[in-house]
C-alpha cells in the first residue's frame, strides 16, 4: 500500500503547468503516471522502466507537449498530459489530452474540473478550436467527469454514428 499524505478535504487545489526539468515536478509526474498505469483503466501494470528513465526528457523535447499538474498542499493529486494537434476542418490548432490522472484520495473534490479549466485556458491562449480526449467506454467515473467539464462523444452527423478511437502498434 502506498504511503499517502493526509491532507484536509478543504485544502486548496493548486494548478500548475509542469516544468519537465524541475526535479520535484518531474518526480510527481512520473509518480502519477505510475499510479495511473497500475490502475485497471491504465493497463494494470507498473509504468515501464523506459518511461521512468526517458519520459521527462522526451516530453521536454516534444514540440507542443505540456502537462497540467494538480496539488493539494504538497501532494501531487492529478495531471493531464497534453499535445498540440491540428484540425483540418477548422484550420486551427487543437489540444489533445492523452492522459488524465486523479488520485483516488482526491476524487470528488473538483480536481479534474480544475485541470480541464487550465487545459482550456492554455488552448484558448494558443488559438485552439477544440480540446480532444479519449476515454474507455466502461470508465464511468471518467466519462461522468468529462461530461461535467463539457466534453461529449464526437459525431459529424448522428446518422453516421460517433467517432471511435482506433490504434495500430508499430
Amino acid at each position: 500500500m502506498e504511503n499517502l499524505q493526509m491532507v484536509p478535504a478543504d485544502t486548496e487545489v493548486e494548478i500548475v503547468i509542469a516544468d519537465y526539468r524541475d526535479e520535484r515536478q518531474g518526480a510527481d509526474l512520473l509518480g502519477l503516471m505510475d499510479h495511473y498505469s497500475r490502475d485497471p483503466y491504465g493497463g494494470g501494470e507498473p509504468l515501464l522502466d523506459l518511461c521512468h528513465r526517458e519520459l521527462l526528457g522526451r516530453l521536454a523535447e516534444f514540440p507542443g507537449a505540456f502537462t497540467v499538474l494538480a496539488y493539494r498542499g504538497e501532494e501531487a493529486v492529478g495531471l493531464a498530459n497534453c499535445f498540440m494537434g491540428f484540425s483540418t476542418f477548422m484550420c486551427k490548432p487543437l489540444v489533445n489530452i492523452h492522459d488524465v490522472v486523479v488520485k483516488d484520495s482526491a476524487r470528488g473534490l473538483g480536481v479534474c474540473t480544475r485541470i480541464m479549466e487550465k487545459v482550456a485556458e492554455v488552448a484558448r491562449e494558443r488559438g485552439c478550436c477544440k480540446i480532444t480526449l479519449e476515454v474507455l467506454e466502461k470508465n464511468l467515473p471518467a466519462r461522468g467527469a468529462y461530461l461535467k467539464c463539457g466534453f461529449k462523444p464526437y459525431a459529424l452527423d448522428e446518422e453516421y454514428g460517433k467517432a471511435e478511437f482506433w490504434q495500430r502498434y508499430l
